[in-house]
């Protein structure tokens, strides 16, 4: 049985016509030889209007009840899409994430998928009939719905693909696959038709928000070939490709780097003459954490007394103040000068030229150079290189990167 997942996020079933366009993308599928099962997510808007309800009676989030509203969204489109199969003559039905069952952690409002049966789901395959299947949530041991957080429909089709061992997981969403740069940013950004697990890891945990790090971490895990690829284009995933995201040995064509990215998010904080000594960068970065701020880049200047050293951090730009609230705390800290600066991005390569090519750190910082931008700091991976920059340089320098690495 040759198995399809197909996923349809908000804005492709944001209403009626919308979810019979993607009927008809499913029925086409079948017409291809597939076994299609579909994951739908909320109708767009409806998650954001279910979660304003639930506010009026306080913070209600990481609440079992607060789950149970906003699962509510994705029962109401998985219902209408199967209706909307059925009249096209297509056999379908509506499944709920406690009937496949698809298990998960009790971590209500961010749970993970612990467990997925999937002799349910091969049942109804096997009757030639379309499960459609209600992603962004499971279900607790003890049987309590769950909502999985950000990238959750995702995660949720990209799990249901791994235990069916399906041929590939077609992600439609708003955009036609991934760019090498936002075309809002660079004009001349061109669309990959393929990208390794690795690239497209790093290029969703620096902002492409294309496809959320979780999912593409569960593809990875479970070799999953993921396309990513438009609602709103004629065709369907077998006819008209997007960018597929798989193994760097299966890769149709191979590029130094495959994308660039901009984050203007950022925020800074330095904090002078810090004692060099074992110990301080746990010491500076353990109440960071235990305020709930994710701290990115951390650069340690060699010491000039051997003595003292300055440390600095990036963090979130909304979580800036939380972030100097925590340290001011410490009391090792309470008189440290600390500076913090708002105007601050992240640019980043993505690529496993990076790691292949060993003229790519130098030809970046000298690009960067030539158009008079300074570089605050530097962080690397095997496959990216990031650094922080003044916001008002962000969108020349990606220009100019973009220009260097991919062309105009």
């Amino acid at each position: 049985m040759k198995i399809l997942v197909v996923k349809f996020g908000g804005t492709s079933v944001a209403d009626p016509e919308r979810i019979g366009n993607a009927a008809k993308k499913i029925a086409r599928e079948i017409e291809n030889g597939f076994h299609v099962v579909a994951v739908v997510s909320a109708m767009a808007g409806v998650t954001n209007q279910l979660t304003d309800y639930c506010k009026a009676f306080g913070d209600t989030t990481k609440n079992r009840d607060f789950d149970a509203v906003l699962a509510s969204g994705e029962q109401v489109t998985a219902g209408l899409m199967a209706l909307a199969l059925q009249q096209m003559g297509v056999k379908a039905r509506s499944c709920q994430s406690w009937q496949i069952p698809i298990r998960s952690s009790a971590d209500y409002s961010d749970a993970r998928i612990t467990n997925v049966e999937a002799e349910k789901l091969l049942s109804i395959l096997q009757s030639d009939t379309v499960p459609v299947v209600t992603g962004f949530q499971g279900v607790t041991p003890e049987g309590d719905l769950t909502t999985l957080g950000r990238g959750g429909s995702d995660t949720s089709a990209v799990a249901l693909a791994a235990v069916l061992n399906a041929v590939r997981c077609d992600i439609y969403t708003d955009v036609d696959g991934v760019y090498t740069c936002d075309p809002r940013l660079v004009k001349q950004a061109q669309k990959l038709k393929t990208v390794s697990y690795e690239e497209m890891l790093e290029m969703a945990a620096l902002g492409a928000k294309v496809l959320h790090p979780r999912s593409v971490a569960l593809g990875m895990k479970f070799g999953v070939p993921i396309q990513v690829l438009s609602s709103f284009e004629a065709g369907v995933g077998s006819d008209v490709p997007g960018t597929v995201i798989t193994t760097e040995d299966s890769m149709i064509e191979e590029h130094i780097i495959s994308g660039i990215t901009l984050s203007r998010n950022e925020a800074k904080l330095t904090l002078a003459q810090v004692p060099d000594k074992p110990g301080i960068a746990a010491a500076v970065c353990q109440p960071i954490a235990d305020a709930g701020v994710q701290v990115d880049m951390i650069v340690q200047s060699a010491s000039a007394d051997g003595k003292t050293t300055d440390m600095t951090l990036s963090v979130p730009r909304g979580d800036l103040k939380r972030a100097v609230e925590a340290l001011r705390k410490v009391k090792d800290f309470e008189k440290l000068e600390i500076k913090t600066a708002e105007d601050i991005a992240k640019l980043s390569l993505a690529g496993i030229g990076v790691r292949n090519n060993p003229k790519v750190p130098a030809t970046m910082f000298k690009t960067l150079s030539e158009i008079g931008v300074n570089i605050h700091a530097i962080s690397t991976s095997e496959v990216r290189i990031s650094v922080l920059i003044d916001e008002a340089s962000g969108e020349k320098a990606a220009q100019a990167l973009h220009k260097v690495f991919i062309g105009e």
